[in-house]
């Protein structure tokens, strides 16, 4: 006869709690070697040398430009002298054309001059030379309009989007998490509260759109062609942002099988807006244009920047990885996204380097291409050497990565970790934590933040994470836009997230078991991100990374 539950309890409570306590034993940081960590991360920094190199000598890094390549050469030569081995451009592939911007100039010059800030669109052509036009609004959202508009656009500069109002802006572009705003974050969230995809529920009121996925990324295929065909010169689209900022990714495609689209460009709003009141008071309306962008389909592989310090214990064969994507937009330098991630990967494994420290388990670093198009570099990379996704067939690696670790939210100080719903880590997690409260770093979250590398590793079943940080202005200012630069990078940030992270990964490294891992997932049927192809692409950042 079994006992009453509440005896049952009883008995159970301080068991937990005797479990609770062995594993923060075994998970007591050694608080000596954390000062190591802080003496040379925070006395001795080099992160802002190489935010130096990353973004003003080698920025932008558009995946597979030129830029991409240069600075992937430059870490590779950096993580040597660091004392790392193994250090490689790791192939994968293939990716697409390489595509970098040469020049730029726009103007208004009818009703009154006026130059034109705008950014031209990745992937898109240029115009061969000084164009000039008319400017039409031609919003085209589906098949129905291109019917619409057929035979009524040859010739014509043609604005994409509708102007949109641009309320007065009543709070502060960036702010720091504060107690509250980590407690909210460090709660579960509500079941039910996200779709079957983990996109946000529908808010009352709201409707799904009209088209499907498949549907969305089967029209815009077709709506290159369109404005090929129907002979227009340039498609404008209107930034999401304001006051100077402007956000530009895409406006054709880097698949070589497809068509290259037209010149594009994306504008600032309120420059957007003016053109837009005057033809709505029918007021006549010239531009001019001259880009010439470099597309270049020879080399369609990609690479990952991959280096290794070799662990000398009982465990090397054991592999603990650190990362961040290498990859940018090319609005700005790719200094918040995500030039600081990889500055501060690249800082903690010099740290442990300088630190003289021993690791049981060989630690490597991994800089990832072509996130922004899909999380595509890391996803090659865990396919190719642990699991496919697909299949979840495992290759024998997969038993032998002990844990990876990301940082890819912008500049913002580490506050704490995201679990990925792997509630086994929350006692090791609050033990490594401990040494870092007065730093500002102690929430842990069973919430996981999406849209980043970690995702490449937890969907095969191997511990991945991502760092809870300081939302600053990264998605209202410099996330894909022209102020995506060094300046908007605080030092002191990348200071205290290089300390946590190598203390995290030396941890991991000499921890005497493996990192917990959750079940294994079933098969996940691939459902590849669709390549932008629009102008209109130039303001969205679902599915595109972080």
């Amino acid at each position: 006869m079994s006992k009453p539950l509440s005896f049952r309890k009883k008995l159970l409570a301080p068991a937990l709690l005797l479990s609770a306590a062995i594993v923060m034993a075994q998970d007591k940081p050694d608080l000596s070697v954390i000062n190591r960590i802080k003496a040379e991360s925070l006395a001795n920094s080099k992160v802002m040398d190489t935010m130096f190199y990353l973004t003003d000598v080698y920025g932008p890094r558009l995946t597979n430009s030129p830029n991409h390549y240069a600075a992937g050469e430059w870490a590779m030569k950096r993580l040597e002298e660091y004392g790392l081995v193994n250090v490689h451009l790791e192939k994968w592939g293939p990716f697409g054309r390489g595509w970098s911007n040469k020049y730029y100039e726009g103007h208004m010059v009818e009703p009154r001059y006026a130059s034109l800030n705008g950014i031209p669109l990745a992937w898109t052509s240029g115009t061969g030379g000084s164009i000039t036009g008319e400017p039409m609004l031609a919003v085209i959202q589906s098949e129905a309009d291109m019917e619409k508009f057929k035979g009524k656009l040859k010739g014509k500069i043609v604005m994409s989007s509708a102007a949109r109002d641009l309320p007065f802006p009543t709070t502060a572009d960036g702010k720091r998490y504060t107690d509250s705003d980590l407690s909210a974050e460090a709660e579960a969230p509500e079941p039910g509260a996200t779709t079957r995809y983990g996109g946000p529920a529908l808010a009352p009121g709201q409707q799904r759109p009209a088209m499907s996925r498949e549907e969305m990324m089967r029209f815009r295929d077709k709506l290159p062609q369109f404005w090929k065909d129907e002979g227009v010169l340039l498609v404008l689209s209107e930034s999401r942002g304001e006051g100077g900022t402007i956000f530009a990714q895409s406006g054709g495609s880097y698949d070589p099988k497809k068509p290259v689209a037209v010149p594009g460009v994306v504008l600032m709003p309120e420059q957007y807006n003016r053109i837009a009141r005057l033809l709505d008071h029918k007021i006549p309306v010239k531009l001019e244009f001259n880009i010439d962008n470099d597309i270049d389909e020879s080399h369609p592989d990609c690479f990952n920047v991959i280096g290794e310090i070799p662990g000398t214990g009982k465990h090397k064969d054991e592999i603990v990885m650190l990362g961040a994507h290498f990859d940018s937009w090319h609005g700005g330098t790719g200094a918040t996204d995500n030039g600081a991630g990889s500055a501060v990967m690249m800082e903690a494994v010099r740290v442990l380097k300088a630190a003289n420290l021993t690791l049981d388990r060989t630690v490597r670093i991994a800089l990832w291409g072509g996130e922004e198009e899909g999380l595509l570099g890391s996803r090659a990379y865990v396919k190719e050497r642990f699991a496919d996704r697909e299949t979840m067939k495992l290759t024998a690696e997969h038993a032998k990565l002990s844990g990876y670790f990301n940082y890819d939210n912008g500049t913002g100080k580490v506050r704490g970790v995201y679990l990925q719903g792997n509630d086994m880590m929350r006692p090791i997690f609050a033990a490594w934590l401990e040494p870092f409260k007065d730093m500002g770093a102690s929430t842990i979250s069973i919430r996981n933040t999406g849209g980043t590398d970690h995702l490449s590793f937890d969907g095969v079943g191997l511990p991945g994470f991502q760092f809870i940080q300081d939302p600053m202005d990264y998605d209202t200012r410099t996330h894909h836009s022209n102020m995506d630069v060094y300046d908007r990078i605080q030092a002191g940030d990348l200071m205290q997230a290089s300390t946590i992270i190598a203390s995290f990964v030396y941890n991991t490294a000499n921890r005497a078991e493996m990192l917990p891992r959750k079940p294994l997932p079933k098969p996940q049927p691939e459902h590849p991100a669709p390549t932008p192809a629009t102008p209109a692409s130039a303001t969205s950042t679902a599915g595109s990374g972080r």
